[in-house]
């Protein structure tokens, strides 16, 4: 480990958790915090905002990911390189799914690595998988709760925009995935790599084969259910944590 900040998130060895949260919009830390105590605000660097707390009795950290494998790959070497020990992604997701609905959440038990930055650690047949324990942590508090849920694969992939989207979520659909995100797989990877404790919870702002570009707009505009969804997996991270750490 290093006492020196690290040069992309700007947090050291002084500011670490044991257990973090990783969001992909850094505006989704600000939504953490008022689920924390005793809050202290650390670095806002580029795509990476940070903050730490406590939720029930148990220091937190909160450090935004930003969009892709790329930089979440960043934030997850950086954080394990500075202490952290179990990281739980909460994201946006589009559903590849009909069944599932706005607002829902997905709990990912393995994420297809069509991204390129998990390829760029080791060869695609290395698994993208979670920590089962924190998996479970989640998926025990989430239904606890009452929230609706979903247990399953996710996709990973670096762009909404290609030419042939349509015809790659048919088929991934067809292949029993239940959504699609950008930064799953590279969390999954990196984290098996490394030794890190690593989960997964996607809030489904898109449903199957609904337009994009008109379901993202809802989201920024406040759609309720959506942010409900969000509100949930942001409980749903911070119990599954407590579980973790009474064990």
């Amino acid at each position: 480990m290093n006492d020196l900040l690290q040069p992309h998130i700007r947090c050291g060895i002084k500011d670490a958790a044991k257990y973090a949260i990783l969001p992909g919009d850094p505006k989704r830390v600000d939504k953490i915090k008022e689920f924390l105590t005793n809050v202290h605000e650390i670095a806002f660097n580029r795509e990476h905002k940070s903050i730490s707390g406590y939720y029930k009795g148990v220091k937190v950290m909160a450090v935004s990911t930003g969009m892709g494998g790329a930089s979440t790959g960043i934030a997850v070497e950086e954080l394990h390189r500075i202490g952290v020990e179990a990281m739980i992604r909460i994201g946006s997701c589009g559903a590849l799914d009909s069944k599932i609905q706005l607002g829902d959440l997905i709990l990912v038990n393995g994420a297809v690595r069509d991204d390129g930055a998990s390829k760029a650690y080791i060869e695609e047949i290395y698994p993208a998988i979670p920590d089962f324990e924190l998996l479970l942590n989640t998926v025990l508090c989430a239904k606890e709760k009452g929230y609706t849920i979903h247990i399953g694969k996710a996709r990973s992939h670096d762009s909404f925009y290609t030419d042939r989207e349509d015809e790659i979520d048919k088929y991934w659909a067809s292949k029993g995935i239940l959504g699609a995100d950008m930064e799953t797989a590279a969390l999954f990877t990196i984290g098996g790599l490394r030794g890190v404790k690593t989960a997964s919870i996607l809030n489904t702002v898109v449903t199957y084969k609904d337009d994009l570009s008109s379901q993202i707009n809802n989201y920024v505009d406040g759609e309720n259910a959506m942010i409900e969804g969000e509100k949930n997996e942001i409980i749903t991270a911070l119990e599954a944590i407590v579980k973790m750490d009474k064990k």
